[in-house]
C-alpha cells in the first residue's frame, strides 16, 4: 500500500509500504480521511521522542471496512487501544490505562496510508447520510468534550452561567466551542494569534463566539481551556482565571513553565490535565456529529494524501487558514 511516511526532522515521504497485518478482533479499514493532528506536527518537527523515525503518523481517521466484522460499512476510528481489564478501564477510564497504545506511536503505525488495522471494539459505524470528512474528526472533537465534561464538574456555577474562553482555535480548540454551546456555553471567547485562522474562525463562528488574536487581560474567566499547551499559555491561563475558575490543559506544545502556581493556591484555581477521551466521551462525540449537533463543518481543508509533506509544511508556514486539514488518501 501507499502510506505518507515520517522519516527524519521536517520529512515526509509518500511510498509503498508493507500492508497492515490484522491480529485477534481486527478489522481492516481502507482509510478514507485523515486528519493532521498537532502532535503529528510535533512529531514531524522532530519534537516528540514517542514517535521516532520511520513511522506512518496520523491518527483521526475514519474509512471504509474491508475485512472483518461489519464488511462493507463505513467506520470513524477510536484510536486509543486499552487493555481492557485494569482498573482504569474497569471504571470507563481507558484514556489512562496504563498499557494504551495510539496509532501513530510505535508499535502501532497510524492511518497516513491506504489501509489500517484496528480492533473492532475502536470503531463506531457511521450513517449513511454523515460525511466520511466530518466523521473522521471526532477524535479531535471528543478531545475537547472531555475537556468540557471535566470542566463542567469542576465549576461552582453551571455552564450557562460561565465566562469561557479557549487558548487556540485549531480543531482542539473548534472542538472545545462547538462542546461548549452543545452544553449550554452562552460566552465563549476563542483568541488565535494566526490572521488567516482568525478570519476563518470569525467566517464560521462570530455570530455565537467572541474572536480575538490576543488575550485581553483586563477580562477574567471562569473557565480557560488551553488547547495550545506552551509556558506562554499557560502563564496566561493562570493570569486570567478568576478566583475559584478553572483551568482545563488540553495542549502538548511543551512540557515545563508558565503556571503561576502561588496565584493559583491563593485563589483556589482548579487545574485539570485532560488528556484524550473515554469511550463514552468518543461515543456521545461522534453520536453528536451524526445528529448534526456540532456545526456545519465549514472550517476544514481537504488535500491528498500523496500532498501531505506541503499541507505539513504550509500548517508549519502559516499559510493554512482552516483549522484543520484532513489529506484523503
Amino acid at each position: 500500500m501507499k502510506a505518507l511516511v515520517y522519516v527524519g526532522e521536517k520529512s515526509l515521504e509518500y511510498k509503498m509500504v508493507p500492508d497492515p497485518k490484522l491480529h485477534d478482533d481486527d478489522v481492516l479499514i481502507k482509510v478514507e480521511s485523515v486528519g493532521i493532528c498537532g502532535s503529528d506536527m510535533h512529531a514531524f518537527l522532530g519534537h516528540d521522542e514517542r514517535r521516532p523515525a520511520p513511522l506512518i503518523l496520523g491518527h483521526e481517521a475514519a474509512g471504509l471496512i474491508v475485512e472483518g466484522k461489519n464488511s462493507g460499512m463505513k467506520a470513524t476510528i477510536n484510536p486509543l487501544v486499552s487493555c481492557g481489564i485494569c482498573s482504569a478501564c474497569i471504571k470507563g477510564r481507558n484514556n489512562i490505562c496504563p498499557e494504551r497504545q495510539l496509532i501513530s506511536m510505535p508499535p502501532r503505525e497510524g492511518a497516513f496510508a491506504e489501509y489500517l488495522a484496528i480492533p473492532h471494539g475502536n470503531i463506531i459505524i457511521i450513517p449513511n447520510n454523515v460525511e466520511i470528512n466530518h466523521a473522521a474528526l471526532t477524535e479531535p472533537l471528543a478531545c475537547g468534550w472531555h475537556a468540557v465534561k471535566l470542566g463542567m464538574a469542576a465549576l461552582d456555577i453551571h455552564l450557562s452561567e460561565a465566562n469561557c474562553l479557549i487558548i487556540g482555535g485549531g480543531a482542539i480548540g473548534v472542538g472545545v466551542n462547538l462542546a461548549l454551546k452543545e452544553k449550554g456555553a452562552k460566552k465563549v471567547t476563542i483568541v488565535d494569534s494566526n490572521p488567516l485562522r482568525q478570519k476563518n474562525l470569525i467566517d464560521n463562528f462570530e455570530k455565537d463566539t467572541i474572536i480575538l488574536d490576543k488575550i485581553q487581560p483586563q477580562t477574567h474567566y471562569d473557565f480557560v481551556i488551553d488547547a495550545v499547551g506552551y509556558a506562554a499559555t499557560r502563564k496566561d491561563s493562570s493570569s486570567i482565571c478568576k478566583p475559584g475558575g478553572v483551568i482545563a490543559h488540553i495542549g502538548l506544545g511543551d512540557g515545563n513553565g508558565g503556571l503561576d502556581i502561588r496565584r493559583m493556591t491563593l485563589q483556589e484555581i482548579t487545574f485539570i490535565g485532560t488528556y484524550t477521551y473515554t469511550p463514552e466521551d468518543f461515543k456521545e462525540t461522534a453520536e453528536a456529529i451524526f445528529d448534526n449537533r456540532m456545526g456545519t463543518f465549514d472550517w476544514i481543508e481537504e488535500r491528498p494524501l500523496g500532498r501531505g509533506e506541503m499541507a505539513f509544511n504550509d500548517i508549519l508556514g502559516g499559510r493554512v487558514a482552516a483549522s484543520k486539514v484532513v489529506l484523503r488518501p
